[in-house]
């Protein structure tokens, strides 16, 4: 049975369907028998891969960006959890999207034909997932300013990539939101002000931003950090921080907070929106609900 290929044209600032041509030589070159399947809008690729999953399709392919992964793993589990999780058939990646964090993460490659390779190769790792009010999250989530900065970025189209995010977050910063929350997770919890809540399976996201810089997708646990910055300066001074992944990061700033657990809830008095894997599911939500699936994903790695 073939390999079924699920293709965001849309990925990469449409950039992904242009490269379909390099996409297919790169699958034909690695010897990989493929059934392509292009997505038609937003959540298409949860429909598809669902049924890929129920036609017993070996191997399922996300060519795209984090949001088409995202979709793609979405669609598995819904599927699986009708049939069995034990009929999950491996994923891999052929990544054409903007930051591609699930592929730096995990060290893969963002070239196409070792992409292709890697997939060929069929080297498979259980990952954990991360499920945010039954949505499914392979990278990470957030409630605060890092959704604020998503929708502020989905509006800026002269830009693309980092740079686009960039300008994003200074924008998020000057708007200068805060919420007051409460948050309970296993062992822990707190009530105050709040500038963020990062929860993290990876811990890149943003294509350069360490939200989560102690977070490992094999490690059975949900790092998360929050914190609260009064002022939009302190905010501003500690943006470069969130760019090293060690010595000098933004979560040794005693306003800022890390922790594992396998669970978190979080009650906002304000409302809040919430992303998962950079796409947002709400834009004003009160009641947040994360939890850790342990190795329940079944990824081709190196």
């Amino acid at each position: 049975m073939k390999a079924t290929v699920i293709l965001n044209p849309y990925a990469g600032r449409w950039r992904a369907l242009k490269r379909k041509p390099e996409l297919e030589t790169a699958l034909k070159l690695a010897n990989i028998d493929y059934e392509l399947l292009m997505t038609q809008g937003p959540g298409h690729g949860i429909e598809l891969a669902a049924k890929a999953v129920q036609n017993g399709s070996p191997v399922i392919i996300s060519a795209g960006g984090d949001g088409s992964i995202s979709e793609v793993i979405n669609g598995m589990m819904l599927a699986a959890s009708l049939s069995g999780y034990d009929r999950l058939p491996p994923v891999g990646v052929l990544p054409l999207g903007s930051a591609n964090d699930l592929v730096v993460n995990l060290k893969l490659s963002t070239d196409l034909n070792e992409s292709a390779r890697i997939i060929a190769q069929g080297n498979i790792k259980k990952m954990d997932l991360g499920e945010v009010n039954s949505r499914y999250f392979d990278n990470n989530s957030a409630i605060g300013l890092e959704p604020t900065i998503t929708l502020i970025q989905q509006k800026i189209t002269w830009l693309h990539g980092t740079l686009r995010y960039l300008l994003a977050t200074i924008i998020g910063i000057i708007q200068n939101h805060h919420w007051e929350v409460k948050i309970d997770w296993d062992g822990g919890s707190y009530h105050g002000p709040c500038t963020l809540v990062t929860v993290g399976n990876n811990p890149i996201t943003g294509g350069l931003f360490y939200m989560t810089p102690h977070a490992d997708p094999f490690d059975g646990m949900l790092t998360f950090v929050h914190g609260y910055m009064p002022t939009r300066t302190q905010t501003m001074r500690l943006l470069p921080r969130t760019m090293k992944p060690s010595e000098g990061s933004y979560i040794e700033h005693p306003n800022i907070h890390e922790y594992q657990t396998p669970w978190l809830t979080i009650h906002s008095l304000q409302p809040t929106p919430m992303h998962a894997d950079g796409e947002i599911q709400s834009e004003a939500l009160k009641e947040i609900n994360y939890r850790i699936i342990p190795a329940i994903l079944p990824i081709i790695v190196r």
